[in-house]
């Protein structure tokens, strides 16, 4: 399965949406989500073109990815997740985490590391659990 890894950033607008691996899936809006659906409209878009101009991706099965820069996924889950949440889950001083939400700071590689392991962690943690 081909894996279609989209990248999220944030701009001034709100969030752009664009493929990194493959041409012409693009999308934007003004959260997260509309973003994401932005680019499910596109892709949906680009499956009505005739064969010729069709993407052969279109032709298999796929899988998208999403990447986010580290604001953009702060920002996102920021209903979610607490700076302090998010502190003693990764380690990283509330403070900074803010700085890095708001994009006055970029962490360095090894502190999204800490973020991204932190919440992959979590995740498998809370695949854990039974009620």
């Amino acid at each position: 399965m081909k894996k279609i890894k989209i990248i999220i950033e944030r701009n001034e607008d709100g969030f752009w949406g664009y493929a990194e691996n493959e041409k012409a899936i693009v999308g934007g809006g003004t959260t997260v989500q509309e973003c994401k659906q932005d680019i499910l409209d596109c892709i949906e878009t680009l499956q009505d073109l005739n064969q010729e101009n069709k993407p052969a991706f279109l032709e298999k099965e796929y899988e998208l990815i999403y990447k986010f820069d580290t604001a953009s996924l702060l920002n996102y889950y920021k209903g979610i997740f607490t700076n302090s949440a998010l502190e003693r889950i990764t380690g990283i001083n509330q403070k900074q985490i803010q700085h890095y939400a708001s994009g006055h700071r970029s962490p360095r590689a090894e502190q999204r590391m800490k973020i991204e392991n932190a919440l992959h962690n979590l995740g498998k943690e809370l695949l854990a659990v039974e009620l």
